[in-house]
């Protein structure tokens, strides 16, 4: 894994983007063969919890609270590109690993 500012990509490395259900939503995640951990996409997260019609807004608004009182999480963001459901591209998209999301 090699790490370019907040991007991270990795190489020689069995990933694989998986889908996975909570209560009906989709959440994006990708396995790292690596590190042996996931990582999963926070707007899918965020969607599945709150139900926000416009989760990306709902995140961009809480990343920029959290960064203002000081919160370390966006330190722990790892960008990695995740297939859109909307148009099948890959877009950089931020990420949790499991020990940060729960």
């Amino acid at each position: 894994m090699n790490v370019k500012g907040d991007e991270v990509t990795l190489e020689n490395n069995k990933l694989e983007t998986i889908s996975n259900l909570f209560e009906g939503k989709e959440i994006r995640s990708v396995w790292n063969a690596e590190k042996e951990e996931y990582f999963f996409s926070v707007v899918d997260v965020i969607y599945a919890l709150t139900d926000s019609n416009i989760p990306r807004n709902y995140w961009s608004d809480l990343k920029r609270k959290l960064i203002n009182e000081g919160s370390e999480l966006h330190e722990k963001i790892v960008q990695l590109k995740l297939k859109s459901s909307k148009d099948g591209k890959n877009y950089l998209t931020d990420t949790l690993d499991t020990k940060v999301i729960y």
